[in-house]
């Protein structure tokens, strides 16, 4: 192989690598393997409807590397303007798993509103306990929270089992 086709090559993977990752969902985000959050549940109609609705792709926004899908224009319009207030906390993790320095994917269904925040959690079962001590396990959600959103599953595994 000639030096400048091998210099090429290596220049369009990393070229491929680097574009691949800019895309990518941030690691603090719970999303799909096509960067979709919250399954694309509508993050603004736990909000504004009280309950989730199922999202569009002919509504989208894109937050923290993740694309949120909404139900309307005006829901991602809302969301546009001030994405922290209704993304939910935690990247979209499991609430109740990061009381245990855990990422668990969460159930669009299973979901709670507190201090104007949205918390989801892994499924409804996990929610009863969740709603047993909600300050609480916020309180130690916030806490561990700080140290395990930058790490992979694999890292948290290696510093918390």
């Amino acid at each position: 192989m000639k030096i400048s086709t091998l210099i090429k090559s290596t220049f369009a993977t990393s070229a491929l690598l680097v574009s691949s990752l800019s895309f990518a969902a941030n690691i603090e985000v719970n999303a799909n393997g096509n960067d979709l959050a919250i399954k694309g549940y509508d993050a603004v109609s736990y909000f504004t409807k009280g309950s989730p609705t199922k999202g569009s792709d002919q509504f989208t926004a894109a937050y923290n590397g993740a694309i949120y899908q909404f139900s309307t224009a005006d829901n991602r319009d809302l969301f546009k303007s001030e994405p922290s207030k209704y993304a939910p906390q935690y990247g979209g993790f499991c609430a109740f798993g990061v009381t245990m320095n855990k990422k668990f994917d969460t159930d669009p269904m299973a979901w709670h509103i507190r201090g104007d925040k949205l918390y989801l959690n892994l499924n409804k079962d996990v929610q009863k306990k969740w709603v047993t001590d909600i300050p609480g396990y916020i309180e130690t959600a916030q806490t561990n929270w700080t140290d395990i959103k930058g790490l992979t599953e694999a890292q948290i595994e290696k510093i918390y089992d």
